[in-house]
């Protein structure tokens, strides 16, 4: 079995890649947290609480308790892990010309995603339309994924040579 060197042109030097998705995705899960926290010191939209809502899921699921800590452990799990190993991917075929442009795109078609299938499968409705606040939710949660991805297609940008314009 033959292994490209690191310095063939063919090769991508993948595991390079990989670590600088997975750092871009812990700063945008860094970023996602501290909105979180954001939004509970300020007491904003205090009857949406969608880390409670998850917990509720996964009690019902695993059919006992869930501790808090969980929905958070796999929130950022999620964002620093699968989304940005996933987004590292696909970087070079979202459209935008800056590492926030693609973070924003991701992030769009994420909130899209996350109001059609998330919020629904929580009890919520599209867009968390059932919560009783309007569209508070929706708008927030928006606010919450866009911090998230522009501030991980902002650092994935920076970590990559060429930035934005990748091969």
């Amino acid at each position: 079995m033959s292994k490209l060197p690191d310095n063939k042109p063919g090769n991508l030097l993948r595991a390079d890649r990989i670590w600088k998705a997975l750092v871009a995705g812990l700063c945008g899960s860094i970023a996602h947290s501290g909105l979180m926290f954001l939004k509970y010191r300020l007491g904003l939209l205090q009857a949406f609480q969608p880390y409670e809502d998850l917990q509720q899921a996964l009690s019902h699921l695993v059919g006992s308790s869930v501790h808090p800590l969980i929905p958070w452990a796999f929130s950022f799990l999620n964002g620093s892990v699968l989304l940005g190993f996933l987004f590292g991917r696909i970087y070079r075929w979202l459209p935008g010309r800056s590492g926030a442009a693609k973070g924003f795109v991701f992030g769009v078609l994420g909130w899209t995603l996350m109001g059609l299938v998330f919020f629904p499968a929580l009890g919520r409705g599209l867009f968390a339309s059932q919560a009783g606040l309007g569209l508070q939710p929706a708008l927030f949660s928006l606010m919450m994924i866009l911090t998230y991805s522009v501030v991980m297609g902002i650092t994935y940008a920076r970590l990559i040579p060429g930035g934005a314009a990748e091969p």
